[in-house]
């Protein structure tokens, strides 16, 4: 019996996607007044409290992002997912999570920045907008530092703000001491009309280290289990995590409808290969793109930069963002990978590259006062800065030719790299994307295109741009037919 059963709801364990799927899904968004205000923090610690309960959580994360769900997926023991507005349309963002929390008992979705805040002054793509798309109670999580009264008329003010939204609770973050603690609680309650569903207090040494893109990956953390243990200890006797269940239990169904089944595809009694860039220095994956490959009939083999020294028989290439700067002395170490790669891009191999993946086709990087060389698919170098080089949400205009997408097309994404370009000769470096919304390679350009590889600094998600899982699988389909081709010609010459 599931821990859904146990709490007197229908399990959906067993359930299946019919076109119209109507959901009993608990759910709650964790949102904050701004960025920095812990949400994160607070998402693993209540992820940590209730699937120590026997709880299995559904974890999300609202706008775009990586970093965030893979300690999602670290605590969760399962995927976590991305719901953004600007990036999918509101029947997606249903679908994605009436499928993802079939087996799930709760859901749990970390909103991003301020409750409030999204592209412009009406909030467009605000983290309340989801929620009242999703139709699911707000927690705030509040930092504390230095105020008390002050909280409740913030609170108050986030409730009238959008009386669609509701405002199901409150957990005060970073509490100094008791007497804070109280005065807030008794302000928020009696002020505000929230209740107040826990007290985070001031955790010191909490090991989650951070650098330029936010906090470190957990799979670069030299501790990243004993951080959550922290977390877990730190606020089970701090939040109610039995009043949080019981808000989330109150949401009311969620209407969905299915997607495309899956397509089983096969080129010479196989399915095509797609290799997939999978370590520490490249990790930024949005698991509904890798699903996507698989449903539009590919396999997916997963390499390293780091480690292996040659590239497999693929039939497509697909390398995602990360920290490939931080890794820059073992990725320019491995000459071997290097020139495989650069050998099977002459021989016309598609790959799809975002971000760190530009990056490692280059030329060189230069990080920290060194310079590194990478792939040298594309004569350009890049330095990493102090501050980003573009950050947020992008919308890109195809005008030329390339593997990948059509020209005419427009292109909805993101950014978010402090590399920028220091090197280049624009004669020799074509370019397909023009920018309307981001900055992107070079201040109005992106897509920097050679034989079959198009790589940017604009991330796709799979569920918003439905039409690149199947161009580079259509893609693979042609490389291996074409392969194959050359393959049984031989076969014959040499009979």
């Amino acid at each position: 019996m599931s821990a859904r059963s146990s709490m007197g709801l229908p399990s959906t364990d067993d359930a299946e996607m019919t076109e119209t799927s109507i959901h009993k899904i608990p759910r709650v968004v964790l949102s904050g007044l701004s960025g920095g205000s812990g949400k994160t923090v607070v998402t693993l610690a209540l992820t940590e409290m209730l699937r120590r309960k026997g709880l299995v959580v559904a974890p999300f994360k609202k706008g775009p992002d990586y970093i965030d769900v893979a300690w999602h997926s670290l605590s969760a023991g399962r995927p976590s997912h991305n719901l953004d507005t600007f990036l999918m349309e509101p029947e997606d963002i249903l679908w994605s999570l009436g499928a993802r929390s079939q087996s799930a008992d709760i859901a749990l979705i970390e909103g991003n920045r301020g409750l409030y805040d999204g592209m412009d002054a009406d909030g467009t793509h605000s983290t309340a907008e989801l929620a009242r798309l999703i139709d699911a109670p707000v927690i705030l999580v509040v930092n504390c530092t230095k105020t008390t009264r002050t909280v409740a008329a913030l609170v108050l003010g986030c409730k009238i703000m959008d009386p669609r939204l509701r405002i199901g609770g409150v957990i005060l973050n970073q509490v100094a001491n008791i007497r804070q603690e109280s005065v807030i609680r008794t302000a928020v309650e009696a002020q505000a009309g929230v209740p107040v569903l826990g007290a985070m207090p001031r955790v010191k040494n909490l090991p989650f280290s951070e650098r330029h893109l936010g906090l470190l990956p957990p799979e670069e953390h030299p501790r990243a289990q004993s951080a959550l243990e922290k977390l877990f200890e730190a606020a089970r006797e701090n939040i109610d995590a039995d009043a949080i269940w019981q808000l989330a239990a109150s949401a009311p169904p969620l209407v969905s409808r299915a997607t495309a089944a899956s397509k089983s595809v096969c080129v010479a009694n196989r399915a095509p290969r797609i290799g997939v860039f999978r370590d520490s220095a490249f990790t930024f994956y949005y698991p509904e793109n890798l699903e996507a490959l698989e449903r539009s009939g590919a396999r997916l083999v997963e390499l390293s930069g780091l480690r292996d020294t040659v590239l497999p028989p693929l039939d497509a290439l697909y390398i995602g963002g990360g920290f490939p700067e931080t890794h820059a002395q073992e990725l320019a170490g491995n000459e071997q990978l290097r020139a495989s790669l650069r050998r099977e891009v002459e021989d016309g191999l598609p790959i799809y590259a975002e971000c760190g993946g530009l990056i490692y086709l280059a030329e060189a990087v230069e990080f920290r006062g060194h310079r590194y060389p990478m792939a040298g698919v594309f004569p350009v170098t890049f330095s990493v800065a102090d501050k980003p080089q573009g950050h947020g949400y992008v919308i890109v205009d195809v005008d030329g030719k390339n593997p990948f997408f059509k020209e005419g097309a427009t292109l909805r994404g993101h950014e978010f790299h402090y590399a920028g370009v220091t090197a280049y000769n624009p004669a020799e470096v074509k370019t397909v994307f023009s920018v309307r919304r981001g900055y992107g390679f070079d201040c109005g350009r992106d897509g920097l295109v050679y034989k079959n590889v198009l790589a940017s600094f604009c991330h796709v998600h799979a569920l918003g741009e439905k039409e690149w899982a199947e161009a580079v699988v259509g893609l693979a389909i042609r490389r291996a037919c074409a392969v194959s081709t050359i393959s049984a010609g031989k076969s014959n010459m040499a009979v």
